[in-house]
């Protein structure tokens, strides 16, 4: 994050509606709040909100992906619904601590692969 603010690029931030199933974005600012929810996953409490549409990176936490770009996340299709709402150009980058598998068998036709991801030991692009 202090990479991207050194930059002058803004950095957002996701909060959970598990009611909903989706996620609303903040802008991280100076004055942003930020509080663990139930699930111990620090977000922040309220601030500006930005449309799906602004967002041109997003970073994906996962369990685990694939060589072909395919990600398996935490079981809630946050992130699928999500991606789905985002502009086509959008970068996904997953995060992992694990290496690429070779194949995951339970792709979905509407699975949005990721563009990158980085892991302690490289960086995939696909």
């Amino acid at each position: 994050m202090n990479i991207l603010s050194g930059k002058d690029k803004h950095i957002v931030l996701s909060k959970s509606d598990f009611e909903t199933m989706l996620m609303t974005h903040y802008l991280l600012t100076d004055n942003t709040v930020i509080k663990k929810n139930a699930y111990n996953i620090p977000e922040p409490v309220d601030g500006i909100e930005i449309t799906n549409n602004k967002i041109e990176v997003v970073f994906v936490p996962l369990l685990a992906f694939d060589k072909k770009g395919n990600r398996v996340g935490y079981g809630k299709g946050f992130y699928d619904r999500f991606l789905n709402d985002c502009k086509p150009d959008t970068i996904k980058v997953g995060l992992s601590f694990f290496e690429a598998e070779d194949s995951i068998d339970d792709v979905f036709k509407n699975d949005i692969k990721l563009d990158y991801c980085v892991t302690p030991e490289r960086v995939y692009k696909f």
